[in-house]
C-alpha cells in the first residue's frame, strides 16, 4: 500500500511511542487508511488521527486498557443533516458523546470498526 498524507509524520510518532496498546494502534492506521485512498493521517491533539478534508477521528492515547477512538467532525461545527448523523452498529461500539461527536471502542473487532469508518466520512 502506497504512504499516504501524513503516514511519515505519524509513523516517526509511533516508533518513539511507549503505549500498552501499541500494537493495537498500528492496526486502526491500517484499518481505517484502508477504507479510503483519500484519507490521510497526522498528529492531532498529540496523537494519530485521521483526516479527509477535515481531521474526523483521533486515537485516544489516555486509555491503556481499552482501544478508543474519539470520532468527530473537524475543528469547525457544522450543519448536521435532518435526524443527525445515523451510524449502523450492530455491536454496540459507538458511545455518543454529543450529536456530532463519538467513542468508538472497536475491541479488534477490525471490519466493525471500517464499517463505522465508511459511514461516518459520509458526513464530512
Amino acid at each position: 500500500m502506497a504512504k499516504l498524507k501524513g503516514s511519515a509524520e505519524v509513523d516517526a510518532f509511533m516508533a518513539s511511542l511507549d503505549h500498552a496498546l501499541k500494537g493495537e494502534i498500528e492496526r486502526v492506521r491500517e484499518v481505517i487508511l484502508g477504507v479510503s485512498p483519500e484519507i490521510g493521517e497526522g498528529i492531532k491533539w498529540k496523537s494519530p488521527s485521521f483526516v479527509m478534508g477535515d481531521y474526523f477521528a483521533t486515537v485516544n492515547l489516555r486509555s491503556v486498557d481499552d482501544l478508543q477512538i474519539i470520532f468527530h467532525l473537524g475543528a469547525k461545527v457544522k450543519e448536521l443533516p435532518e435526524g443527525g448523523i445515523q451510524i449502523n452498529d450492530p455491536k454496540g461500539m459507538v458511545k455518543w458523546l454529543a450529536k456530532d461527536r463519538a467513542l468508538v471502542t472497536p475491541e479488534r473487532d477490525w471490519h466493525g470498526l471500517s464499517d463505522v469508518v465508511r459511514q461516518w466520512i459520509q458526513f464530512l
